[in-house]
């Protein structure tokens, strides 16, 4: 999962519910001075708002407007216990409406399997968006080990509850020696944001991501200037995967160094001067 460098919002931005046609989203909105465009940032599977923290101030700074939301069962956005709510297709049609409750011609910028859900949400209907961003995202299922390992966090979650998962996660994490140490804060936040964001949601974007087909060719047929931004290495996505995406989508190409599959955490100041560029570009 995400883990953003900091908690704090800086003093360009503020936490509040976005109202939409399709319901109430928990929102972190920073506000230039003059806004030169607006963004819409869609987080991924087991993330939230709080993992674009780190990129609000620059974009800020550099004049747009930036909307980090939870979508629908996630975090501090309210949704539905049954797993039909968080079909794609529907989570598509929230972002359609989070972009149009921004007044439309949105940057659209989605993380992992937010990159899914926004391309899902361009495919449906272009109208309200500027341009897309595909963040650590690639062209379909997530790499096979990757796979495995989802599914049995499925497993898990289909026979236990989520503080229960959580803990689990937490001996893996401990008996494996593969995470760093996390400040409490930090931890405290993870947990609590595992806990809050409903199972329905985990369950369907969990086999989402297992069973995502190739959808490039539909997306490369959108009119929508696109920008394909990764790490060096990703563990979800091969790298070279999102290079051949890219290339036939005729898409921007960006690669953070020294940045994994969070380059929004790990690189933001990279990853914002990344996103600014583009969108400079394209609204030249």
């Amino acid at each position: 999962m995400s883990r953003p460098p900091f908690l704090d919002l800086p003093s360009c931005a503020r936490a509040h519910s976005l109202r939409t046609s399709r319901g109430v989203f928990a929102t972190h909105d920073a506000r230039p001075a003059e806004t030169r465009g607006t963004v819409l940032l869609v987080p991924g599977f087991t993330g939230s708002k709080e993992d674009f923290i780190a990129l609000l101030e620059p974009l800020a700074a550099a004049g747009y407007r930036a909307v980090a939301v939870d979508g629908r069962g996630q975090y501090e956005s309210e949704g539905p216990h049954e797993e039909s709510a968080y079909a794609q297709a529907e989570l598509a049609r929230d972002v359609i409406a989070q972009a149009e409750a921004l007044g439309g011609a949105v940057h659209l910028v989605g993380h992992s399997f937010g990159g899914l859900v926004s391309r899902a949400a361009v495919v449906l209907d272009v109208s309200p968006f500027r341009s897309l961003t595909l963040m650590s995202c690639g062209p379909a299922a997530i790499a096979e080990d990757q796979q495995a390992r989802t599914r049995l966090l499925l497993a898990a979650l289909g026979q236990l509850d989520r503080e229960s998962v959580w803990q689990e996660m937490q001996k893996a994490d401990a008996e494996n020696a593969t995470a760093e140490p996390t400040a409490p804060a930090l931890q405290e936040f993870l947990h609590r944001r595992w806990t809050a964001t409903t199972t329905g949601q985990l369950l369907v974007a969990g086999r989402q991501l297992t069973v995502e087909p190739d959808r490039t060719a539909e997306l490369a047929a959108v009119g929508l200037p696109k920008h394909v931004l990764s790490g060096e290495l990703d563990y979800a996505w091969p790298v070279p995967s999102i290079d051949a995406m890219a290339e036939k989508l005729s898409a921007a190409r960006t690669v953070v160094a020294g940045a994994g599959h969070s380059p929004n955490a790990e690189r933001p100041g990279a990853t914002a001067a990344a996103l600014v560029g583009f969108w400079r570009r394209v609204s030249a």
